[in-house]
């Protein structure tokens, strides 16, 4: 894949500032752009923390013109731990300068259907002109199990085609009820960056990255068919790759 990058670099702390970089520099190419705007799709897990911590320790960083949308998203009310939504408005959304109108976030209180359709309308809205909205850059974490966004391995939503947000009432990690993006919306990004850190992702990210036997994971079914596609890592998450990696220096360009 010529358009995928898989850089390792030696920690989780000193992938932070390249991943905030990454935000940054993908913020001002698209802000000076004919689009002049930002759109930036957002995951939960272990990225709310990092980008947290990363992204407002930036000086200067414009957010003025963003639009800030969530990959996948738990049904349960914005003041649930297990909010995306909630957990990025605490402890990021709230101290950037994005406007509310900039941050498209679910109405939990619709069923679960009725929920994906309303933020698929969200999208539409806010991507007029596209039948399958064009994000500047996703950011996607990988569970252990090889799934992303709320895509599962088996899982019939992987299939999808038409739609560019599904409900999931039966995720295997609870909580059961999700909606999420589809992989034709995932494939149309400008760039899709992976974070994985931990060495508990070794085995899965060797099988995501370098293939064999048994089904294509979903994560490796992220192939943007324009864009780029980055995997960031740390060591221990790369230590089975046998690969051709890079090992970034403060001065490679993301």
């Amino acid at each position: 894949m010529s358009n995928r990058r898989i850089l390792v670099f030696p920690s989780a702390a000193e992938l932070g500032p390249a991943l905030a970089r990454l935000v940054s520099s993908r913020s001002r190419q698209a802000c000076n752009s004919d689009r002049q705007r930002f759109t930036l799709g957002l995951s939960g897990g272990s990225l709310v923390s990092l980008l947290s911590q990363e992204l407002l320790a930036l000086p200067n960083l414009d957010s003025s013109a963003w639009v800030v949308a969530f990959c996948d998203e738990r049904l349960v009310p914005f003041n649930d731990a297990e909010s995306t939504y909630g957990l990025y408005k605490n402890q990021l959304l709230s101290k950037m300068n994005i406007p509310d109108s900039g941050i498209l976030a679910i109405d939990p209180s619709l069923p679960v259907e009725q929920c994906a359709e309303d933020y698929a309308r969200k999208l539409s809205m806010n991507f007029p002109g596209e039948s399958v909205p064009v994000f500047d850059l996703l950011l996607l974490g990988m569970g252990p199990d090889g799934h992303t966004c709320s895509l599962f391995p088996d899982h019939p939503l992987l299939e999808e085609t038409s739609k560019t947000v599904a409900a999931i009432s039966n995720s295997p990690k609870p909580p059961p009820q999700r909606v999420t993006m589809t992989l034709p919306v995932v494939n149309a990004a400008r760039c899709v960056a992976f974070v994985s850190t931990g060495g508990s992702k070794a085995p899965v990210l060797k099988q995501v990255l370098e293939g064999g036997e048994g089904p294509i994971l979903p994560a490796a079914r992220v192939a943007p068919s324009q864009g780029e596609l980055l995997w960031l890592l740390d060591e221990p998450a790369a230590a089975y790759l046998t690969i051709q990696v890079e090992k970034p220096t403060s001065g490679t360009q993301l």
